[in-house]
């Protein structure tokens, strides 16, 4: 594959992935009590679909941080390691919620109910991502791959999710702001980040076209 194809391929996995994460986070707010099963569902399969998107873009970056400076190929790969890794965690605590849902006969709220998925969701997800920002930040700036904004709002965004991460202290109500599970912890912090890998991706994506065919 070469260069212009990858930027492609990255780019569009980026906007793939923000379309998914736009269209779930406002799954979250529909209902104000316990929401029906359906909703619950959908929301994390469309999620579950966001991160497949996300896995393809980390493997993608890594190789364009490889090709446009290969000195700074383990940038690369510190992006591509903390992305699976938020990923992963992302995916085992959407397991815990569809299985609580489906194991149970009356309507729950799995950001309530599921207690294993507070920190999962909250502090623990909240430091990976800041990892995973900090090394596109890092890569974009030293290699120059995309323009300078991109790098610097990926630390900017990377600061706000270390914000985050002491949370864990402050109770599990999903209403609240500043909380294990709160609304400003997970579903802002999502939101966020949904608008700038949507930002990203499409500055990516349009990239390739400035790249001339090796």
């Amino acid at each position: 594959m070469n260069e212009t194809d990858a930027r492609r391929l990255t780019g569009l996995a980026g906007i793939a992935t923000a379309a998914a994460l736009i269209v779930e986070v406002p799954l979250y707010f529909v209902y104000s009590g316990p929401p029906p099963d359906s909703n619950v569902l959908a929301r994390l399969l469309i999620g579950i679909l966001a991160l497949a998107f996300l896995t393809v873009f980390v493997t993608a970056f890594r190789e364009l941080v490889k090709r446009a400076n290969p000195a700074y190929e383990w940038v690369g790969t510190m992006v591509f390691a903390a992305g699976l890794v938020y990923s992963t965690i992302t995916l085992v605590s959407s397991g815990l919620e569809a299985g609580a849902v489906i194991a149970t006969d009356h309507p729950i709220d799995p950001t309530i109910a599921v207690e294993g998925t507070y920190i999962l969701y909250g502090s623990i997800g909240r430091l990976m991502l800041a990892l995973f920002l900090t090394a596109v930040g890092y890569g974009i700036s030293r290699t120059d791959l995309l323009p300078r904004w991109t790098g610097r709002s990926a630390f900017v965004l990377a600061g706000l999710n270390l914000a985050f991460v002491p949370s864990l202290f402050f109770g599990n109500t999903p209403a609240h702001f500043y909380a294990a599970n709160g609304w400003g912890t997970t579903a802002l912090m999502g939101a966020i980040l949904s608008y700038w890998l949507l930002a990203l991706g499409i500055s990516v994506y349009r990239s390739a076209a400035r790249r001339p065919l090796p």
